[in-house]
Formats: C-alpha cells, structure tokens, sequence
C-alpha cells in the first residue's frame, strides 16, 4: 500500500498546512511509502527535504497548476494508478478541496472531507470529521478500494522523521486556464496558516482605530482579521475577512476584539484552539464560544494588553 500527499505550494515555498497532511499519512495506520505530489517551481533541495516529513519519493508537476484542478487531478490520477496507491491525502484548503473531489470522483474513491483524527482501521476505515461547519462530527467509513481524505488545517501536528526523499517529474497537460497576475497583499501574515488571530469587528467603531489591532498584532507576531460588516463597510480589505463567508481559520490564538459572535462567523473560527473575546457587552453571544472572556471596552483594554505583552517579550 502507498498513500498519496498533495502538496500545496507558493513562490517555492511549501505550504504548512502540506507538511501536516504528510505527517498524516505517515502515521495512518498500515501506510506503506508515502508519496508526495506538488507543483511549479520548487527547489531541489526543498523536494527532497519533504523526506523529514515522512515523504520516500516526490513528483513535481512543473507545469501544473490548481487554478486548472482538472488538470491536476488528471495528474495525481495517473500518479496513483501508476505507484499502487490506495489512500490520498490533501489539505482541506482553497485549492485541497477544489482538487480532491475531483480525483476521488475520477478514481471513484470514497471521500472524507475535513478529517481530524488518523482513521481508525480496527473495523474497516473510519475517519472522524468536521461537519455543520464544527458545530458537530461525522464518521465516514470509507469502503471502496481507493480512498481520499482532506485534512483540516492545524488538526494534526507536523512532524519531523529525518531523511531524503527522491524526486521526480510528473508529467501534465497544459493547463487550460493561464494565470495573468497574482496580487499579494505585503507584509501580511497568511490567515490559513497563521498561528496566532487578532480580529476586530464593528465595536472598534471606524477604520481609523485600527490601529490598536494591528499593534497588538504585531506585539505578538500574529495576522491581523475582521468580520463580515468591517470587511463589507470598506474598514478593512475583504481578504481578512472570517467567517463561513470570509476564510475559515483554525490559529492556535483567536482574539475577537469587538465581534458580537454571530453565527456565521463563529462557523469559521470555532475550529480555534483557543478564543478570547473582548466586548463590552456582557450578553454578546461571542462569549459562550470563549475560553477566556473580558468584559470592558476596547480602547482601554487593548492598550493594555499591548504594554503587558511588550513586557513579556522584554523578558
């Protein structure tokens, strides 16, 4: 048995949430070599370096790309008919859940999305997963002969084994969708990725206080978000925007700063490991998803954050 791992990529970079799914599959119960697949222009020495993770070979599609994911998954099929693999591993991200589906449709393989846990193998396949956007679990058991699993982000752990792994190309159609243009916003923290979430909602009263988000933010190294009717009133671009509209987030750290707690944008960071919720307002919802909860106004609260966590990192 092999399991297949498609690896997400950026500007040579492979993405965090990557090096989770292979440490993943490397601990699914029974898995043979693990397989890596990614794309574009990466570095040799970044390829093989994927065998710390757990990856024995790695094929590289150079002209592939996800903005085609029928492309790609006519690629990562060929790749898993011709390696004897059984089980593909992707990230459930933007471009993990516009691929995966379709490979599994193509390799007619069951499919578990949002997986959180290694699949128990003691009765059949059963994988847990995330569903009604957190707020509940379903467990698949998978029974076809090919199986596809997508990886929540920040659900498992990377981990590191040592070693090397080979590399070699994989070949692909072209591509039947170009990209133009790529425009980044700088200096920016990658919210999917980001470990660490300060957010601000419509308490911080207008644009022009967000100053005292970003500085917290930038005290502690963590991107910066809002919600839906920031983003919407033009406070603040809509890629920081979270929620079950906006982009949903698992950080290790959220701090709301001034959200209510409405329903839809709990549904896209309820998968946080930790929430702190800043509200003057005792009956916000917010604070019934919360670990920690801090009644009081933010533009005197949030300075003071600001000074204690200065004071930490001094020390």
């Amino acid at each position: 048995m092999a399991v297949l791992v498609f690896c997400d990529a950026s500007e040579g970079k492979i993405a965090k949430s990557a090096l989770e799914a292979l440490s993943y599959a490397a601990a699914i119960p029974g898995a043979g070599d693990v397989i890596a697949v990614t794309y574009g222009s990466v570095g040799d020495d970044v390829l093989s370096g994927l065998g710390k993770y757990g990856a024995a070979k790695v094929l590289v599609a150079k002209n592939g790309n996800p903005s085609d994911p029928g492309s790609m998954a006519k690629a990562i099929e060929g790749a898993a008919n011709a390696n004897g693999v059984n089980i593909l591993v992707f990230s459930h991200d933007a471009n993990g859940k516009a691929v995966g589906p379709m490979v599994a449709a193509r390799l007619k393989a069951g499919l578990a999305p949002g997986a959180i846990s290694l699949p128990d193998t003691a009765s059949g396949f059963v994988v847990q997963c995330n569903a009604f956007s957190g707020k509940a679990f379903a467990s698949y058991n998978i029974s076809s002969d090919k199986k596809v699993i997508s990886l929540m982000p920040n659900s498992y752990p990377v981990t590191e084994k040592g070693g090397q792994a080979t590399v070699e190309e994989l070949p692909t159609d072209n591509p039947r969708i170009k990209v133009v243009e790529v425009k980044k916003s700088e200096g920016t923290i990658n919210l999917p990725e980001a470990e660490l979430v300060v957010s601000g909602g419509r308490g911080l009263k207008g644009p022009e206080n967000w100053n005292i988000v970003e500085e917290l933010a930038g005290t502690l190294g963590a991107a910066t978000a809002c919600s839906r009717p920031v983003s919407d009133m033009g406070w603040r671009p809509h890629h920081e925007h979270v929620g079950q509209t906006g982009i949903a987030i698992r950080p290790n750290l959220y701090i709301a700063i001034g959200i209510s707690g409405a329903i839809q944008h709990l549904a896209g960071v309820n998968g946080s490991k930790c929430i702190v919720v800043i509200n003057k307002d005792p009956e916000a919802p917010f604070f019934k998803a919360a670990d920690y909860g801090i009644v009081g106004d933010a533009f005197e609260v949030i300075p003071k954050l600001i000074d204690a966590a200065k004071k930490l990192s001094a020390n």
